[in-house]
């Protein structure tokens, strides 16, 4: 079979769940199991690979899943946890303090604390907090949505505490071949791993600087009363400033520390330092710009919810110290626990192992306590004697997460497995490659030296389509260090790019944005949303395929896996 036939059907499994879910806008809960069978019979009919692989790649899959939902289950579950103790509201009131001016609010509110949910949390729970909090201090819900969006650019990568890399790139990855050919030049996979890392924090800290001032002159363009792009240039000082704040220590976490602190680390230095500064005025104009009257608003800015979002109630001995108390446990115990080797050992002691599935040399290992998920849920129980919550709280709060959960369940069961079986289909009675081998070394073929500048166009689409920087990781890393591979350049960079490009492309994920448009009460807008968040992916993408270039061929970046 030539290797433009073996492409179309490797890729066709990509293919399919691009016209159900964007063509028929299909929810993900219908396509995604359509695009599973289509992934077997591929794998069984046309590479050749055994029913008893596909089945231990399946089952590989579902192992994965349960971890991945453990996070979730945990993320949502704090959020909930906060909302019903009232401390979201302390938070929010707390910002309306700072400053007056919108243009400097965006910058604190979806940047600043958004990176910092992004980091702890991930999974949307950025524009879940972030827009309301907007929309209740009088942003226009569409506005609210838009920058809630664009918060799901540069700390996604390190979101969930890393979860993008640590389980997206990590599991994406054939990591037993690789680790041997890295075994044999005197290296090894965690090493390789942190190149990645610290490559992917790079690349978003030089892309990512920008980004609130794309928030502030998108804002002031698409929803001021002057319709005006200056007004909002009018705060590039204090907007680069805020970028840098977060940008720096995040680059310097990712570089030294690794994947699980950047997004959380460079929002706790950076939340502080750029408040301060917004309340003693520094770099910020004489002007204060504001949104137009609220009689002034088109009805389709507007939310459909507005007073329900209002309708937390607050303990009246609710600090805002106590509010933000249970985000910085989540941050000091993560640290504590990824860098300490004794308090690792201790949450890595309780380990539930799958090895050898079916006898296809496939396996999976879950640590419930080292998890994410073990630490938020950890947090939630200190939290409810924290905030003296009653145990009706504490119930609507678990009850509100596992229907998240199980929504998100649903979909993950069919993705993740169908991930596992495109990757582990080099293993079949075809002599093929890998399925995402195969598509790398057409692509590889056809476009030539030039590719990197595309690769994070090809992790935003992944993104784009599965709604998930995770995902968009996993189903495309093998096939972005094929790439690399095959034109003997940078893997660990490639897939740096893949896993910036997949960041990215969160601002035009569907589902996502119909995620963050319900927590604000606004309905059939996600169109006019995607239309102009499509306008910073396109940025993300172009600076970081330069970025990934001049890395390559002028640079002369390298790895330990290259020639």
């Amino acid at each position: 079979m030539e290797l433009s036939t073996q492409a179309f059907f490797a890729a066709l499994p990509i293919m399919v769940a691009a016209i159900l879910l964007v063509g028929f806008r299909l929810p993900a809960k219908k396509a995604m199991p359509i695009v599973y069978i289509v992934t077997t019979v591929v794998a069984i009919y046309v590479w050749d690979v055994t029913f008893n692989r596909v089945l231990a790649s399946t089952l590989q899959g579902l192992l994965i899943t349960v971890a991945v939902l453990w996070i979730i289950f945990g993320a949502i579950l704090l959020l909930n946890t906060l909302k019903h103790s009232g401390a979201i509201k302390v938070i929010r009131e707390g910002f309306n303090n700072i400053s007056p001016d919108r243009r400097v609010q965006v910058i604190i509110i979806a940047w600043l604390f958004g990176s910092f949910i992004e980091g702890a949390s991930g999974f949307g729970t950025p524009a879940a907090i972030a827009a309301p909090l907007m929309v209740a201090i009088g942003f226009p819900a569409m506005a609210a949505v838009m920058v809630g969006m664009m918060i799901q650019s540069t700390p996604v990568s390190f979101g969930a505490v890393g979860t993008p890399i640590l389980i997206g790139v990590n599991k994406g990855l054939d990591s037993v071949s690789i680790s041997k050919t890295l075994e044999s030049v005197g290296s090894n996979w965690d090493a390789y791993l942190q190149i990645i890392t610290s490559e992917v924090a790079i690349v978003h800290a030089i892309t990512g600087t920008l980004i609130p001032l794309f928030m502030t002159i998108m804002m002031t363009r698409f929803f001021g009363k002057n319709k005006s792009w200056t007004e909002g240039l009018s705060i590039i000082p204090f907007a680069i400033f805020g970028g840098l704040c977060f940008t720096i220590p995040y680059a310097l976490t990712g570089v030294f520390l690794g994947a699980e602190f950047p997004s959380l680390i460079g929002a706790l230095i950076g939340l502080p330092i750029v408040t301060m500064a917004a309340k003693k005025g520094f770099l910020i104009p004489k002007d204060t710009w504001d949104f137009a009257p609220k009689e002034e608003w088109p009805v389709h800015w507007v939310s459909k919810l507005e007073v329900k979002l209002d309708s937390l109630t607050v303990k009246t001995d609710m600090s805002l110290t106590r509010a933000w108390a249970p985000y910085v446990l989540v941050a000091l115990i993560l640290v504590l626990t990824r860098v300490s080797d004794e308090a690792k050992a201790f949450v890595k002691a309780w380990v539930i192992p799958f090895k050898d599935l079916l006898g296809e040399g496939l396996g999976y290992s879950i640590t419930p306590l080292y998890l994410p998920g073990g630490i938020l849920v950890f947090v939630v129980l200190i939290t409810y004697f924290l905030h003296k919550m009653e145990f009706k709280e504490m119930k609507e709060a678990f009850s509100e997460s596992s229907k998240v959960m199980l929504g998100a369940g649903f979909v993950l069961v069919f993705t993740i497995p169908l991930v596992r079986v495109l990757i582990n289909s080099g293993v079949n009675e075809s002599g093929f490659d890998s399925m995402p081998v195969a598509m790398a070394n057409f692509v590889a073929n056809a476009v030539g030296d030039i590719y990197p500048l595309f690769a994070p166009m090809i992790g935003a689409l992944g993104a784009f389509i599965a709604g998930s920087n995770t995902v968009s990781n996993m189903m495309l890393s093998q096939f972005q260090f094929g790439v690399a591979d095959a034109l003997s350049v940078s893997t660990a960079l490639m897939i740096a790019l893949q896993a910036v490009g997949a960041a990215a492309g969160n601002m035009i994920a569907i589902h996502n944005v119909v995620a963050a448009s319900a927590t604000v009460g606004l309905l059939d807008q996600e169109g006019e949303t995607l239309r102009r968040t499509v306008i910073p992916t396109l940025y993300y993408c172009l600076i970081a395929g330069i970025l990934g270039l001049i890395g390559m061929y002028i640079l002369g970046i390298t790895d330990p896996l290259v020639g």
